[in-house]
């Protein structure tokens, strides 16, 4: 990378600080951008253990921090990521529990599940995927709002 004089930021570090505040605005845990033969790769770990207050950082601060919860999201217990019913998001993208706006969500707490039954919708490059049930049983626990962005790997739903 190129040294920074002190008033002026280069080319890299501005790009690195645009990548940084992408973060920040939309809750992702990591962005990849490539121009121009230059290849970055911001990100950060986040690690929620409980609801807490999100506090805007600066521009250009890569430290750790609590992701914002949306209200009514309950917090991804530790154990839901070994938990063997937990299904777990196959991609990064935008999770809808329902088909459409105000139409009632696929499963929520309570419902018995049949194996290949649409769990929710994961919207990735402008592509609707639905993500069926691995196995037959009943949701015991929902991670995600409508409109939440997911990471790969992240739990979705818990069938036991």
């Amino acid at each position: 990378m190129a040294k920074e004089h002190k008033d002026k930021p280069s080319a890299e570090g501005a790009l690195i600080r645009e990548l940084a505040e992408i973060l920040n605005e939309t809750g992702l845990t990591e962005v990849e951008m490539e121009r121009e033969g230059l290849k970055l790769r911001v990100a950060r770990q986040v690690t929620v253990t409980h609801a807490a207050p999100f506090a805007p950082m600066p521009a250009g601060a890569l430290a750790p921090v609590v992701a914002p919860m949306a209200l009514g999201a309950p917090a991804k217990p530790a154990d839901a990521v070994n938990h063997p019913g937990t299904v777990k998001s196959p991609m990064v993208g935008t999770a809808y529990r329902a088909a459409e706006p105000g139409a009632a969500a696929f499963v929520d707490i309570g419902t018995r599940v049949a194996q290949g039954q649409t769990l929710l919708i994961i919207e990735a490059m402008k592509t609707m995927n639905h993500i069926p049930a691995p196995r037959a049983g009943t949701v015991t626990q929902v991670f995600v709002d409508n409109g939440q962005p997911v990471e790969f790997g992240e739990p979705l739903v818990v069938i036991e």
